[in-house]
Protein backbone atom coordinates (compact mmCIF):
# COMPACT_ATOMS: atom_id res chain seq x y z
CA UNK A 1 0.00 0.00 0.00
CA UNK A 2 1.42 3.38 -1.04
CA UNK A 3 1.69 6.39 1.28
CA UNK A 4 -1.18 8.07 -0.58
CA UNK A 5 -3.37 4.98 -0.18
CA UNK A 6 -2.54 4.82 3.53
CA UNK A 7 -3.47 8.48 3.98
CA UNK A 8 -6.80 7.99 2.20
CA UNK A 9 -7.48 4.92 4.35
CA UNK A 10 -6.72 6.91 7.50
CA UNK A 11 -9.06 9.71 6.39
CA UNK A 12 -11.90 7.24 5.80
CA UNK A 13 -11.31 5.65 9.20
CA UNK A 14 -11.32 9.09 10.81
CA UNK A 15 -14.77 9.78 9.39
CA UNK A 16 -16.06 6.39 10.49
CA UNK A 17 -14.59 6.86 13.97
CA UNK A 18 -16.38 10.19 14.19
CA UNK A 19 -19.69 8.52 13.34
CA UNK A 20 -19.09 5.86 15.97
CA UNK A 21 -18.20 8.54 18.51
CA UNK A 22 -21.35 10.59 17.81
CA UNK A 23 -23.64 8.34 19.81
CA UNK A 24 -21.61 8.61 23.01
CA UNK A 25 -20.42 12.19 22.59
CA UNK A 26 -23.62 13.88 21.35
CA UNK A 27 -26.66 11.60 21.43
CA UNK A 28 -26.53 9.96 24.86
CA UNK A 29 -25.94 13.22 26.84
CA UNK A 30 -28.86 14.83 24.96
CA UNK A 31 -31.09 11.83 24.33
CA UNK A 32 -34.20 13.64 25.56
CA UNK A 33 -33.54 16.49 23.10
CA UNK A 34 -33.18 14.15 20.14
CA UNK A 35 -36.27 12.16 21.07
CA UNK A 36 -38.24 15.40 21.21
CA UNK A 37 -37.13 16.25 17.67
CA UNK A 38 -38.27 12.98 16.08
CA UNK A 39 -41.66 14.36 14.97
CA UNK A 40 -40.99 17.99 14.04
CA UNK A 41 -38.52 20.84 13.94
CA UNK A 42 -38.95 24.41 15.14
CA UNK A 43 -35.72 26.26 14.35
CA UNK A 44 -35.62 29.88 15.45
CA UNK A 45 -33.07 31.00 12.85
CA UNK A 46 -32.26 30.56 9.18
CA UNK A 47 -28.47 30.65 8.78
CA UNK A 48 -27.23 31.53 5.29
CA UNK A 49 -23.51 30.84 5.27
CA UNK A 50 -20.60 30.08 3.01
CA UNK A 51 -19.75 26.47 2.13
CA UNK A 52 -16.20 27.11 3.34
CA UNK A 53 -15.07 24.27 5.62
CA UNK A 54 -13.84 26.76 8.21
CA UNK A 55 -17.33 28.20 8.77
CA UNK A 56 -19.33 25.92 11.08
CA UNK A 57 -22.75 27.48 11.90
CA UNK A 58 -23.56 25.41 15.00
CA UNK A 59 -20.07 25.97 16.40
CA UNK A 60 -20.20 29.75 15.82
CA UNK A 61 -23.60 30.11 17.45
CA UNK A 62 -23.21 27.41 20.11
CA UNK A 63 -26.48 25.92 18.87
CA UNK A 64 -28.03 22.51 19.42
CA UNK A 65 -29.88 20.23 17.03
CA UNK A 66 -33.18 21.85 16.08
CA UNK A 67 -32.02 25.46 16.56
CA UNK A 68 -30.82 26.38 13.08
CA UNK A 69 -32.18 25.84 9.58
CA UNK A 70 -29.08 26.07 7.42
CA UNK A 71 -28.24 26.70 3.79
CA UNK A 72 -24.64 27.08 2.64
CA UNK A 73 -23.30 28.03 -0.76
CA UNK A 74 -20.23 29.64 -2.30
CA UNK A 75 -19.87 33.19 -0.88
CA UNK A 76 -23.12 33.03 1.15
CA UNK A 77 -25.22 34.46 -1.68
CA UNK A 78 -28.97 35.14 -1.82
CA UNK A 79 -30.55 34.74 -5.29
CA UNK A 80 -32.79 37.46 -6.72
CA UNK A 81 -36.46 37.04 -5.88
CA UNK A 82 -38.46 35.41 -8.69
CA UNK A 83 -42.11 34.41 -8.80
CA UNK A 84 -41.63 31.91 -11.61
CA UNK A 85 -38.59 29.95 -12.69
CA UNK A 86 -37.78 26.80 -14.59
CA UNK A 87 -34.46 26.40 -12.81
CA UNK A 88 -33.63 24.39 -9.72
CA UNK A 89 -33.42 27.02 -7.01
CA UNK A 90 -32.03 25.37 -3.90
CA UNK A 91 -31.17 28.45 -1.85
CA UNK A 92 -34.41 30.25 -2.71
CA UNK A 93 -36.39 27.15 -1.76
CA UNK A 94 -34.66 26.99 1.63
CA UNK A 95 -35.42 30.65 2.30
CA UNK A 96 -39.05 30.19 1.29
CA UNK A 97 -39.53 27.07 3.40
CA UNK A 98 -37.79 28.56 6.44
CA UNK A 99 -39.89 31.72 6.45
CA UNK A 100 -43.28 30.56 5.21
CA UNK A 101 -43.42 27.03 6.60
CA UNK A 102 -41.11 26.97 9.62
CA UNK A 103 -41.72 30.63 10.49
CA UNK A 104 -38.21 31.36 11.69
CA UNK A 105 -37.79 34.54 13.71
CA UNK A 106 -34.31 35.44 12.45
CA UNK A 107 -32.24 35.24 9.29
CA UNK A 108 -28.45 35.48 9.48
CA UNK A 109 -26.26 36.11 6.44
CA UNK A 110 -22.75 35.19 7.54
CA UNK A 111 -19.70 36.13 5.49
CA UNK A 112 -16.12 35.51 6.55
CA UNK A 113 -12.48 36.46 6.10
CA UNK A 114 -10.37 34.92 3.35
CA UNK A 115 -13.49 33.98 1.36
CA UNK A 116 -12.52 32.11 -1.80
CA UNK A 117 -15.84 32.94 -3.46
CA UNK A 118 -15.37 36.67 -3.00
CA UNK A 119 -11.76 36.37 -4.09
CA UNK A 120 -12.88 34.60 -7.27
CA UNK A 121 -14.63 37.80 -8.38
CA UNK A 122 -11.16 39.10 -9.30
CA UNK A 123 -9.86 35.97 -11.03
CA UNK A 124 -10.74 37.11 -14.54
CA UNK A 125 -10.35 34.45 -17.25
CA UNK A 126 -9.01 31.98 -14.70
CA UNK A 127 -12.61 31.55 -13.58
CA UNK A 128 -13.75 30.39 -17.03
CA UNK A 129 -12.91 26.76 -16.24
CA UNK A 130 -15.36 26.83 -13.32
CA UNK A 131 -18.54 27.31 -15.34
CA UNK A 132 -21.11 26.88 -12.58
CA UNK A 133 -19.09 28.90 -10.09
CA UNK A 134 -18.72 31.77 -12.55
CA UNK A 135 -22.46 31.83 -13.20
CA UNK A 136 -23.27 31.69 -9.48
CA UNK A 137 -20.96 34.59 -8.69
CA UNK A 138 -22.94 36.86 -11.01
CA UNK A 139 -25.04 37.47 -7.90
CA UNK A 140 -22.04 39.22 -6.35
CA UNK A 141 -20.88 41.23 -9.37
CA UNK A 142 -22.37 44.50 -8.03
CA UNK A 143 -20.11 44.09 -4.99
CA UNK A 144 -17.02 43.97 -7.22
CA UNK A 145 -18.15 47.11 -9.04
CA UNK A 146 -18.71 48.98 -5.76
CA UNK A 147 -15.31 47.97 -4.40
CA UNK A 148 -13.42 48.80 -7.57
CA UNK A 149 -15.05 52.23 -7.67
CA UNK A 150 -14.06 52.86 -4.04
CA UNK A 151 -10.47 51.88 -4.81
CA UNK A 152 -10.37 54.04 -7.95
CA UNK A 153 -11.54 57.04 -5.93
CA UNK A 154 -9.00 56.14 -3.22
CA UNK A 155 -11.73 55.81 -0.60
CA UNK A 156 -10.26 52.47 0.44
CA UNK A 157 -6.67 51.19 -0.07
CA UNK A 158 -6.03 48.26 -2.40
CA UNK A 159 -4.78 46.11 0.50
CA UNK A 160 -8.26 46.35 2.06
CA UNK A 161 -10.00 45.06 -1.06
CA UNK A 162 -10.47 41.51 0.21
CA UNK A 163 -12.03 42.44 3.54
CA UNK A 164 -14.17 45.22 2.06
CA UNK A 165 -15.47 42.87 -0.65
CA UNK A 166 -16.44 40.24 1.91
CA UNK A 167 -18.26 42.76 4.10
CA UNK A 168 -20.01 44.55 1.24
CA UNK A 169 -21.14 41.17 -0.04
CA UNK A 170 -22.98 40.55 3.24
CA UNK A 171 -24.69 43.94 2.95
CA UNK A 172 -25.75 43.23 -0.64
CA UNK A 173 -27.26 39.86 0.29
CA UNK A 174 -29.30 41.51 3.05
CA UNK A 175 -30.68 43.84 0.38
CA UNK A 176 -31.54 40.83 -1.78
CA UNK A 177 -33.49 39.33 1.13
CA UNK A 178 -35.53 42.49 1.52
CA UNK A 179 -36.71 42.11 -2.08
CA UNK A 180 -38.59 38.95 -1.08
CA UNK A 181 -42.12 40.29 -0.39
CA UNK A 182 -42.86 37.82 2.39
CA UNK A 183 -39.59 38.72 4.10
CA UNK A 184 -40.04 42.46 3.70
CA UNK A 185 -43.56 42.36 5.16
CA UNK A 186 -42.46 40.30 8.17
CA UNK A 187 -39.47 42.52 8.87
CA UNK A 188 -41.63 45.62 8.79
CA UNK A 189 -44.19 43.96 11.05
CA UNK A 190 -41.48 43.11 13.59
CA UNK A 191 -41.95 39.37 13.12
CA UNK A 192 -38.59 38.73 11.48
CA UNK A 193 -35.11 40.13 12.14
CA UNK A 194 -32.24 40.14 9.65
CA UNK A 195 -28.59 39.98 10.73
CA UNK A 196 -25.45 40.51 8.69
CA UNK A 197 -22.40 38.86 10.24
CA UNK A 198 -18.74 38.90 9.34
CA UNK A 199 -16.68 36.09 10.83
CA UNK A 200 -12.98 36.83 11.23
CA UNK A 201 -11.43 33.37 11.20
CA UNK A 202 -8.05 34.42 12.56
CA UNK A 203 -9.63 36.34 15.44
CA UNK A 204 -12.42 33.89 16.20
CA UNK A 205 -14.75 36.90 16.32
CA UNK A 206 -18.11 37.82 14.81
CA UNK A 207 -18.82 41.36 13.63
CA UNK A 208 -22.51 42.33 13.31
CA UNK A 209 -23.63 44.86 10.69
CA UNK A 210 -25.21 47.97 12.19
CA UNK A 211 -27.55 49.52 9.63
CA UNK A 212 -27.59 52.97 11.22
CA UNK A 213 -23.81 53.45 11.34
CA UNK A 214 -23.23 51.25 8.26
CA UNK A 215 -20.42 49.51 10.10
CA UNK A 216 -19.62 46.00 11.28
CA UNK A 217 -19.35 46.08 15.05
CA UNK A 218 -17.56 43.38 17.02
CA UNK A 219 -19.94 41.26 19.12
CA UNK A 220 -18.46 41.34 22.61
Amino acid sequence: MTTEEINKHDERELLLDSIRDFNEREYIPRQELFEGLKGEQKPHTLFIGCSDSRVVPHMLTNSLAGDLFVVRNIANLVPFYETETKKFVATSAVIEYAVLELKVENIVVCGHSNCGGCGALYMGKELDKLHHTKKWLELAQPVKEIVEEKIAKKKIPLEKREEYTEKMNVVLQLRHLMRYPYIRSRVRAGKLTLYGWYYSIEEGRIYNYDKKSRKFIKVE
